[in-house]
């Protein structure tokens, strides 16, 4: 056992540690990810389709941009996945289905702002389901899951305040947070032993399919129309998909979880200006401290959860 050292024994100096700077092209790319999530929101609430269609069509063309490649580059590895991994990636594909069939018409019952800052509580989820399964989270993740959910009773309670379809609203898009959740924790299982490519095009094949299944039984129009809706639908693929989760996975490499998620949390108030700028979605005063909070309170776990 090491003897304790005296109280009047002089002070070990140690070199301080190198300090590297951030990759420029990396931040750069990172800022491109950010305003493509940010511009998510607002364009499906903008685009003339049912929000369920949007959401089917979404996934149906990005298989169409990565089936190719990943036909070319992984037949084998997609030939010789394991039982466990597919069935994995097939359960990520239906809560990601389950995630984009609540967070879509929730922006069409309250704002783009609130929405938006509802949804992002996914890492809050995140902690609390890897609790159940025994994982413990440092102190300053707790807070900092304490003050978002604060934060969320408030928001919560404004939009009751405007109308109960608001308030609705608010618990798809917290029920989207929690699918998502669900669907970031076993995709990460599933890239233990398969490329992300391979993964991504079994799991957005099974939600394009769930997501059919659900417009057909709901009786969603499906086409019929005008060529500019299509254009924003492809817009919002190449923008949140492509651009924004594509750019976002590749940065996270080099600049570490920590910068890249509390980077991603700029979506709410990027959303939010583009809302309030573009389709005069202008939140009322009493929802800017709930945002506020709910930001706060995820920056917190986004800190602490390097640890």
């Amino acid at each position: 056992m090491p003897a304790a050292r005296s109280e009047t024994a002089a002070p070990v100096r140690t070199a301080p540690a190198p300090s590297h700077p951030l990759p420029t092209l990396d931040l750069l790319l990172l800022a491109v990810s950010v305003a493509g999530i940010s511009l998510s929101a607002p364009l499906i609430s903008a685009t003339a389709a049912p929000a369920l269609a949007i959401a089917f069509w979404r996934n149906v063309m990005s298989v169409g941009v990565l089936g190719p490649y990943a036909l070319l580059r992984h037949r084998a590895e997609l030939r010789g996945i394991g039982r466990r991994a597919l069935l994995l990636a097939v359960a990520a594909g239906v809560l990601l289905a389950v995630h984009f069939a609540l967070w879509m018409p929730s922006l069409r019952m309250t704002s783009v702002a609130s929405a938006t800052a509802l949804v992002t509580t996914t890492p809050l989820w995140t902690i609390l389901l890897l609790r159940l399964l025994g994982v413990r989270a440092p102190r300053p993740v707790w807070t900092g899951t304490c003050v978002a959910f604060a934060g969320v009773l408030v928001l919560t309670g404004v939009d009751l305040s405007l109308s109960p379809r608001a308030l609705l609203g608010d618990a798809l898009a917290l029920g989207a947070g929690l699918a998502a959740a669900g669907y970031l924790l076993l995709g990460a299982e599933v890239r233990r032993t398969v490329s992300t490519t391979a993964y991504t095009l079994v799991c957005y094949a099974t939600t394009a399919a769930v997501l059919l299944v659900v417009c057909l039984a709901a009786g969603t129009p499906m086409t019929g129309w005008p060529a500019g809706v299509w254009w924003q639908i492809v817009l919002l693929m190449v923008t949140a998909q492509l651009l924004g989760h594509s750019l976002s996975n590749r940065v996270v490499r080099t600049l570490g979880p920590s910068v890249t998620s509390t980077a991603i949390l700029l979506e709410t108030p990027g959303a939010a200006l583009i809302a309030a700028v573009w389709l005069g979605q202008w939140p009322p005063a009493a929802a800017y401290p709930a945002v506020v909070l709910i930001l706060l309170g995820l920056v917190l776990v986004a800190r602490g959860g390097r640890r």
